[in-house]
């Protein structure tokens, strides 16, 4: 349970990597005084041998609704990264009444039955269509490295590489699929920040606009960090100093 000067913050990483992604930054947040929780979602981390073809964005909600469950936290600032803005906002959906805040960290952002295909839909078909002309059609393997300035998810450092490359394993087809249960009306009243990576974004890559804030919502909050997508890894103090004025 958070006191009224002690925030607690759940980090959520996106589809690929594992909770050690946030270690950069979870250090930086508890010296400041504050709760923090990194899980690793089911088929990663810790829990990579848990990935089945029945893993699907549910499966990622209930992880996280478990956690706030079972550690009765409340007044939680949720953060989602990269595809991990579908699991925080089926979290919300979910349990709104356990968060304060949503942080959507260069994350995919949905509407009421929504899946990350319909919110990125040139770069998921891709992936889904090489999976299903694979010997394993329900997996998807991390993206690979890209050409210089874009890297690994946007690091380019090469021991950062290295160490990013040991937390990344395949992710299900389904969590790309599912849509996304957003239809409670007490999430409209949860207060968001959006946080837009642009160090390295590719020229053709457009962003869906901020979602506009519904009759007696909250407004939402918008800052761009000169990063790549990875800033987590890249650069933590800067986003922990946005993470400590959200919300």
């Amino acid at each position: 349970m958070s006191t009224s000067h002690t925030k607690t913050y759940v980090l959520v990483h996106g589809a690929w990597h594992s909770g050690r992604v946030w270690d950069r930054v979870v250090p930086l947040l508890t010296r400041a005084g504050h709760q923090v929780y990194a899980p690793s979602l089911t088929g990663h981390g810790e829990k990579e041998r848990l990935l089945t073809p029945d893993v699907d964005l549910d499966t990622h909600v209930a992880d996280v609704v478990a956690l706030l469950s079972e550690r009765d936290l409340t007044n939680v600032v949720l953060v989602g990264h990269s595809y991990a803005g579908m699991v925080i906002s089926g979290v919300a959906g979910a349990v709104p009444d356990r968060i304060a805040h949503l942080v959507y960290v260069d994350a995919m952002v949905p509407a009421d039955g929504e899946s990350a295909l319909d919110v990125m839909p040139e770069v998921t078909r891709q992936l889904i269509d090489a999976a299903a002309a694979s010997d394993a059609p329900w997996r998807i393997p991390p993206l690979p490295e890209m050409p210089m300035p874009m890297g690994l998810f946007g690091v380019t450092d090469p021991a950062d590489t290295a160490w990013l490359r040991t937390m990344l394993s395949d992710e299900s087809v389904g969590c790309f699929l599912q849509p996304v249960r957003l239809d409670n009306p007490a999430v409209d009243a949860i207060s968001r920040t959006h946080i837009h990576c642009v160090g390295s974004a590719p020229g053709d890559v457009t962003r869906r606009p901020v979602p506009a804030v519904p009759p007696g919502g909250a407004a939402s909050q918008v800052w761009e960090l000169e990063s790549g997508h990875d800033c987590m890894v890249t650069v933590p103090d800067a986003l922990t100093d946005l993470l400590l004025k959200a919300g």
